[in-house]
């Protein structure tokens, strides 16, 4: 029976280890600014063994449309090539009347992403969902009922922003949504300044644990730094983060644009057509017994049942993923002496695969450099990657008294 045993190795997702150093430009403006918000998000960065370099422009008051073409922003964005690049827009703007953000906000949403990709196309734009003020919109109460209370003002940002992102192919940082939980769960930690609309430092904290966890993908309990915050309220904040942004990232789009390798195969006999069905990847690598390498796109390959027959799949674009395949070709009455080397990959630097152990007696290891060797239970592979680099040989000893041996090579 033919037996088909795939693995996917996401390298992008978040429950796995993410790259450690990122860079971040912040479009915003006083709420952005209040407490240097970019520098405590590289200082929350720097407690958990991380690296985040920042680039910032935050006018008071500024708008989506005023960043969009002010030269100042756009040349920041140009400066280089940025992992990330923050875009938030003026406190009230994204809950305006629908046909008014139609035409004023979205347009200018857009014009900063495209800047952003046109700039360097693996730049992920993240829209800062901010908070509705303390009391709600009083201003524009008369004309606009829904900003009056702080829960309708928040609504519409939430809403608003989640257009935007959506639109955009964009992460989403949600800060307005964790303020919301810590309002409404510890009601004792003061999130605005006196003006009830600006962060205060634990507003600005909760921020900078928001972007922290949506940068790195990582749990932001792990964070030790509390800026100049009591501890147990650090933590808190920590917390509520982990529950509301680490916890849902999905949510917030986080990994949605990564590339994912998937494909799919017909089968004639031993011949494999394989179609690539990967999303946002622009590479592909198919890797094969014996060494043999296709960069095509949907390739076709023929496996040599003397051998353990297995593809490994590539996927490349802003991220790589990879996912493996071994097929059982039920060919177990060859005998592979007479087909060439039996072990692979080789040179390799993890895991060495063996003859289908039903034909194997015994197996012996012998380190190349020291000549020591000692008896290995048979199986079908072999984990070398705490071996040193070097030269190794596997002796074969089979059931029907035939012998073989073969040198490998550990590489880094």
């Amino acid at each position: 029976m033919k037996q088909l045993i795939l693995l996917s190795l996401f390298l992008g997702m978040p429950f796995l280890l993410c790259a450690q150093q990122k860079s971040a430009l912040f479009i915003g403006n006083s709420y952005t600014a209040y407490n240097n918000l970019p520098q405590m998000v590289a200082d929350a960065a720097a407690s958990t063994g991380r690296t985040l370099s920042i680039g910032s422009h935050t006018p008071g008051g500024t708008t989506l449309s005023s960043h969009a073409s002010n030269p100042t922003a756009l040349s920041k964005i140009t400066s280089e090539e940025w992992d990330y690049v923050v875009i938030q827009g003026q406190s009230q703007e994204p809950t305006f009347p629908d046909w008014q953000v139609a035409e004023q906000t979205y347009p200018y949403a857009k014009a900063l992403c495209d800047s952003t990709r046109s700039n360097y196309a693996c730049s992920q734009p993240v829209f800062y969902m901010t908070w509705g003020r303390e009391e709600g919109d009083q201003a524009n109460c008369d004309v606009l009922p829904a900003v009056c209370t702080y829960e309708g003002m928040d609504d519409l940002l939430a809403l608003r922003y989640g257009i935007m992102a959506e639109d955009n192919d964009a992460f989403l940082s949600p800060v307005g949504a964790l303020w919301r939980y810590i309002r409404t769960n510890h009601p004792d930690i003061a999130l605005y300044t006196g003006d009830g609309s600006h962060p205060s430092n634990r507003g600005s904290y909760a921020a900078a644990c928001s972007f922290y966890t949506v940068f790195f993908r990582a749990d932001p309990t792990e964070i030790s730094f509390d800026f100049n915050l009591d501890a147990t309220i650090a933590q808190t904040i920590r917390e509520a983060c982990k529950l509301i942004v680490y916890d849902q990232l999905e949510a917030w789009n986080v990994g949605a644009f990564d590339t994912q390798a998937d494909f799919d195969y017909m089968q004639d006999g031993n011949t494999f057509s394989f179609t690539n069905l990967s999303s946002n990847a622009t590479q592909y690598e198919w890797y094969f017994p014996n060494g043999q390498v296709s960069l095509e796109e949907n390739p076709v390959y023929t496996f040599d049942p003397a051998f353990p027959a297995f593809v490994n799949f590539v996927a490349s674009g802003c991220n790589t993923d990879t996912l493996y395949m071994e097929i059982d070709l039920g060919s177990t009455n060859l005998n592979p002496l007479t087909n060439g080397p039996v072990l692979y990959p080789n040179p390799t630097s993890g895991i060495v695969r063996l003859p289908d152990a039903n034909l194997v007696r015994s197996l012996t290891f012998t380190d190349a450099a020291t000549g020591r060797s000692h008896a290995m239970a048979v199986r079908n592979w072999l984990d070398i990657s705490e071996l040193p680099v070097g030269m190794y040989l596997i002796q074969i000893s089979y059931k029907d008294g035939q012998t073989q041996e073969q040198k490998f090579l550990k590489q880094d």
